[in-house]
């Protein structure tokens, strides 16, 4: 099986573009060891289970770059907490996915070594952050992968790429080892095609990580174990200030049609309010930035990465191994950031984001005191072309708005697939309280075994074609 998922990822490379780094040696190894598991009669969860992981997390020797050419030859000499516990369950990683450059898109148009296409039409871009990982599982080169979340990074692409995917509450998933974009909003997660497949590989990515600050003491459930929970009862919210909108009118219509079949299925409608969502947008992208200028500094030429050639003293080594490593989105993020922490600015920018963030925390609250999960679309519309909002930053970052307040308020939230538009994948968020994903995945499982969304596929083989 791992032999053939190599092949048939190599293949792809010139089409999809989804990995950075293939493992040949070290996966067969351990394809290799876990065949000799079997036969010994041993079966830890996801013996012999082929992964793929995004290139934010750290693999002892194996290079790890974050879509960046500052990073584009650095080889960690240590192991994210996530990837050590895969490789404890058994599975087997097969390479390192594409993502943007510090896990800074929306669109996986910002990596270093180019971007990546999706499956269902080679046209349009995945999603981003970790569009590799969801353009991989879709068009069947992995069964499952790691992604990272800061505003939507793991949902929008899932929903774009017509798979399911989870942001868990922040610190529900160690973050060491993972390369950080903004401390206070990253956090790891799977990217499968099932919710089933989901509640599997959380079991195993959860956990406290005592070296980890941000990691939660919160007990791990057996999230498979309450799938099969009946919806009799469970209540929805509908956010007026989202339903209002006007949308992408298929999409509209698929999101109203999945609504219908959970009501079907048992589950109660209510309508709630989220007073400050419009102010998820800029709020986040005040903080981000601003936690990103300060965790990139790192980056300087001195210590590893990437250095520019003869430098002629310490600010020609800083500014021109800077301006080489990091691409045009980072750099812009980066001054974005540290302007808004600047003396003068950061009562104006920076102190008042973070009082926003509180606002829209509250407005959670008092919604799950009236509600059990929130429905929402993820994106705005269907996957768009690639470099159709390259050039305007501020549309591309308008693609987050429906992800970003679920982020701020370090809440979970779950993509699933739920009907096309303009023959594309379109997909459906569900939120839930902190620390709640088993009520998630339960309720993005039902819909599962009800519909016939998550099974849809893109020809690969179409694909290929059209490629050549």
């Amino acid at each position: 099986m791992t032999r053939h998922l190599l092949t048939k990822a190599e293949a792809s490379q010139p089409h999809l573009n989804s990995f950075i780094t293939l493992c040949h040696d070290q996966a067969i190894s351990a394809a290799r060891a876990a065949d000799e598991a079997r036969t010994r009669g041993e079966n830890s969860l996801l013996l012999g289970i082929p992964v793929a992981h995004k290139d934010a997390f750290c693999t002892a020797g194996i290079r790890t770059t974050s879509g960046s050419r500052m990073l584009s030859n650095f080889i960690p000499p240590y192991e994210s907490t996530v990837s050590r516990k895969f490789k404890d369950a058994g599975a087997v990683c097969l390479g390192k996915t594409n993502m943007d450059e510090f896990a800074m898109g929306s669109s996986n148009e910002n990596s270093f070594f180019g971007a990546v296409r999706n499956p269902w039409d080679l046209s349009r871009v995945p999603g981003g952050s970790s569009g590799g990982s969801a353009a991989a599982v879709a068009a069947g080169l992995v069964p499952a992968a790691t992604g990272t979340d800061t505003g939507g990074s793991i949902r929008q692409p899932a929903a774009f790429c017509g798979i399911s995917g989870l942001k868990p509450t922040y610190g529900r998933v160690s973050r060491l080892g993972m390369i950080a974009y903004a401390s206070s909003l990253d956090q790891g997660g799977p990217l499968a095609h099932t919710v089933e497949d989901l509640a599997l590989l959380l079991k195993v990515m959860a956990g406290l990580d005592e070296n980890d600050s941000t990691s939660a003491d919160a007990p791990v459930p057996d999230y498979a174990a309450t799938l099969a929970t009946p919806l009799q009862g469970l209540r929805i919210g509908l956010p007026r200030e989202v339903f209002s909108e006007t949308a992408h009118p298929e999409a509209a219509r698929a999101l109203q049609a999945a609504i219908a079949e959970l009501e079907k299925l048992g589950a109660t409608l209510v309508d709630i309010t989220l007073p400050h969502t419009a102010l998820s947008v800029p709020a986040y992208y005040v903080i981000a930035p601003a936690e990103a200028s300060t965790n990139l500094s790192r980056f300087d030429g001195v210590r590893y990465g990437h250095r520019c050639d003869n430098p002629t003293d310490l600010e020609d080594l800083y500014s021109r191994t800077r301006a080489e490593g990091f691409g045009k989105e980072v750099q812009r993020r980066i001054l974005i950031g540290t302007y808004a922490l600047s003396a003068g600015y950061y009562d104006a920018y920076y102190r008042q984001a973070q009082r926003i963030r509180r606002l829209i925390k509250n407005d959670f609250v008092a919604a799950f005191s009236q509600v059990d999960t929130i429905l929402t679309p993820v994106t705005p519309g269907p996957a768009f072309g690639l470099g159709a909002k390259t050039s305007d930053p501020v549309a591309m970052y308008l693609e987050d708005i429906y992800t970003v307040p679920t982020s701020l308020a370090g809440l979970p939230g779950l993509s699933i697939p739920c009907g096309f538009a303009e023959g594309m994948p379109i997909g459906m968020q569900l939120i839930g309280n902190y620390f709640d994903e088993a009520r998630l995945l339960n309720l993005g499982h039902q819909f599962q075994l009800h519909t016939d969304w998550h099974t849809r596929r893109p020809d690969v083989t179409r694909i290929t074609a059209s490629a050549n």
